[in-house]
Protein backbone atom coordinates (compact mmCIF):
# COMPACT_ATOMS: atom_id res chain seq x y z
CA UNK A 1 0.00 0.00 0.00
CA UNK A 2 2.76 2.47 0.88
CA UNK A 3 4.43 1.95 -2.50
CA UNK A 4 1.12 2.51 -4.26
CA UNK A 5 0.49 5.68 -2.24
CA UNK A 6 4.02 7.06 -2.70
CA UNK A 7 4.68 9.83 -5.15
CA UNK A 8 2.85 12.96 -6.14
CA UNK A 9 -0.04 11.12 -7.78
CA UNK A 10 -1.76 8.19 -6.19
CA UNK A 11 -1.97 5.04 -8.21
CA UNK A 12 -5.55 4.22 -9.32
CA UNK A 13 -5.26 0.78 -7.69
CA UNK A 14 -4.40 2.43 -4.36
CA UNK A 15 -7.46 4.68 -4.63
CA UNK A 16 -9.65 1.66 -5.43
CA UNK A 17 -8.27 -0.29 -2.44
CA UNK A 18 -8.88 2.66 -0.11
CA UNK A 19 -12.46 2.97 -1.30
CA UNK A 20 -12.95 -0.79 -0.91
CA UNK A 21 -11.66 -0.53 2.67
CA UNK A 22 -14.15 2.25 3.37
CA UNK A 23 -16.97 0.06 2.02
CA UNK A 24 -15.90 -2.84 4.26
CA UNK A 25 -15.81 -0.57 7.33
CA UNK A 26 -19.25 0.79 6.50
CA UNK A 27 -20.67 -2.72 6.01
CA UNK A 28 -19.15 -3.79 9.34
CA UNK A 29 -20.61 -0.76 11.13
CA UNK A 30 -24.07 -1.38 9.63
CA UNK A 31 -23.93 -5.05 10.60
CA UNK A 32 -22.82 -4.05 14.11
CA UNK A 33 -25.81 -1.73 14.58
CA UNK A 34 -28.41 -4.05 13.07
CA UNK A 35 -27.36 -7.55 14.21
CA UNK A 36 -27.49 -8.15 17.96
CA UNK A 37 -26.03 -11.68 17.66
CA UNK A 38 -23.01 -10.22 15.82
CA UNK A 39 -22.48 -7.65 18.60
CA UNK A 40 -22.65 -10.39 21.23
CA UNK A 41 -20.15 -12.57 19.38
CA UNK A 42 -17.70 -9.67 19.02
CA UNK A 43 -18.20 -8.75 22.69
CA UNK A 44 -17.55 -12.35 23.75
CA UNK A 45 -14.30 -12.38 21.77
CA UNK A 46 -13.24 -9.07 23.32
CA UNK A 47 -14.07 -10.38 26.81
CA UNK A 48 -11.91 -13.46 26.20
CA UNK A 49 -8.98 -11.27 25.19
CA UNK A 50 -9.43 -9.10 28.26
CA UNK A 51 -9.62 -12.17 30.50
CA UNK A 52 -6.36 -13.44 29.04
CA UNK A 53 -4.76 -10.04 29.64
CA UNK A 54 -6.02 -10.14 33.24
CA UNK A 55 -4.39 -13.55 33.72
CA UNK A 56 -1.10 -12.27 32.29
CA UNK A 57 -1.23 -9.21 34.53
CA UNK A 58 -2.10 -11.35 37.56
CA UNK A 59 0.87 -13.66 37.04
CA UNK A 60 3.25 -10.81 36.23
CA UNK A 61 2.16 -8.92 39.36
CA UNK A 62 4.24 -11.20 41.57
CA UNK A 63 7.29 -9.24 40.38
CA UNK A 64 5.37 -5.99 40.88
CA UNK A 65 5.16 -5.62 37.12
CA UNK A 66 8.89 -5.01 36.78
CA UNK A 67 11.27 -6.27 34.14
CA UNK A 68 14.09 -7.58 36.30
CA UNK A 69 16.88 -7.66 33.73
CA UNK A 70 18.88 -5.03 31.86
CA UNK A 71 20.06 -6.92 28.80
CA UNK A 72 17.64 -7.40 25.91
CA UNK A 73 18.30 -11.15 25.75
CA UNK A 74 17.47 -11.54 29.44
CA UNK A 75 14.31 -9.45 29.08
CA UNK A 76 13.28 -11.64 26.15
CA UNK A 77 13.94 -14.74 28.25
CA UNK A 78 11.77 -13.31 31.07
CA UNK A 79 8.96 -12.57 28.59
CA UNK A 80 9.16 -16.09 27.14
CA UNK A 81 9.10 -17.62 30.64
CA UNK A 82 6.06 -15.49 31.48
CA UNK A 83 4.31 -16.72 28.34
CA UNK A 84 5.20 -20.32 29.19
CA UNK A 85 3.70 -20.00 32.69
CA UNK A 86 0.55 -18.37 31.33
CA UNK A 87 0.16 -21.16 28.74
CA UNK A 88 0.69 -23.82 31.41
CA UNK A 89 -2.02 -22.20 33.58
CA UNK A 90 -4.39 -22.16 30.61
CA UNK A 91 -3.64 -25.81 29.80
CA UNK A 92 -4.25 -26.86 33.39
CA UNK A 93 -7.53 -24.95 33.59
CA UNK A 94 -8.63 -26.28 30.19
CA UNK A 95 -8.39 -29.86 31.42
CA UNK A 96 -10.44 -29.04 34.52
CA UNK A 97 -13.08 -27.31 32.37
CA UNK A 98 -13.14 -30.41 30.18
CA UNK A 99 -13.65 -32.61 33.23
CA UNK A 100 -16.38 -30.34 34.58
CA UNK A 101 -18.13 -30.35 31.20
CA UNK A 102 -18.30 -34.13 31.21
CA UNK A 103 -18.96 -34.64 34.93
CA UNK A 104 -22.52 -35.90 34.46
CA UNK A 105 -21.59 -38.17 31.59
CA UNK A 106 -23.02 -35.61 29.16
CA UNK A 107 -21.17 -32.94 27.26
CA UNK A 108 -22.09 -29.29 27.71
CA UNK A 109 -24.00 -27.62 24.87
CA UNK A 110 -21.92 -25.53 22.46
CA UNK A 111 -23.80 -22.40 23.51
CA UNK A 112 -22.59 -22.90 27.09
CA UNK A 113 -19.04 -23.70 25.99
CA UNK A 114 -18.93 -20.45 24.04
CA UNK A 115 -19.09 -18.53 27.33
CA UNK A 116 -16.29 -20.42 29.11
CA UNK A 117 -12.67 -19.29 29.16
CA UNK A 118 -9.64 -21.18 30.43
CA UNK A 119 -7.92 -17.94 31.46
CA UNK A 120 -9.08 -18.22 35.07
CA UNK A 121 -6.77 -17.38 37.94
CA UNK A 122 -8.81 -17.78 41.12
CA UNK A 123 -6.95 -20.99 42.05
CA UNK A 124 -3.48 -19.58 41.33
CA UNK A 125 -1.19 -18.14 43.99
CA UNK A 126 1.07 -15.65 42.16
CA UNK A 127 3.54 -15.50 45.06
CA UNK A 128 4.01 -19.24 45.42
CA UNK A 129 5.67 -21.84 43.29
CA UNK A 130 3.63 -23.09 40.36
CA UNK A 131 4.18 -26.78 39.62
CA UNK A 132 2.89 -28.26 36.39
CA UNK A 133 3.45 -31.95 35.92
CA UNK A 134 2.23 -32.65 32.42
CA UNK A 135 1.84 -36.40 32.99
CA UNK A 136 -0.27 -35.69 36.06
CA UNK A 137 -2.43 -33.12 34.26
CA UNK A 138 -3.05 -35.46 31.32
CA UNK A 139 -3.98 -38.36 33.60
CA UNK A 140 -7.54 -37.64 34.75
CA UNK A 141 -7.30 -39.94 37.78
CA UNK A 142 -4.33 -38.02 39.24
CA UNK A 143 -5.87 -34.53 38.88
CA UNK A 144 -7.40 -32.73 41.82
CA UNK A 145 -11.08 -33.76 42.15
CA UNK A 146 -13.77 -31.35 41.06
CA UNK A 147 -15.72 -29.50 43.74
CA UNK A 148 -19.43 -30.06 44.08
CA UNK A 149 -21.38 -27.31 42.30
CA UNK A 150 -23.01 -24.72 44.50
CA UNK A 151 -26.76 -24.24 44.17
CA UNK A 152 -26.60 -20.45 44.47
CA UNK A 153 -27.33 -18.49 41.32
Amino acid sequence: MTRLQAGSRQHPLAKALLEYGKLLRTAHALRWFTDEAFRRRIGRQLNRGETLNDLRRFIFYAHRGQILHRRHEDQTMQAHCHTLVVNACILSTTWYLHDAGQADGQELPRATLAHLTPARFEAINPYGTLTFEVAKILNRASRRPLRAPSNTR
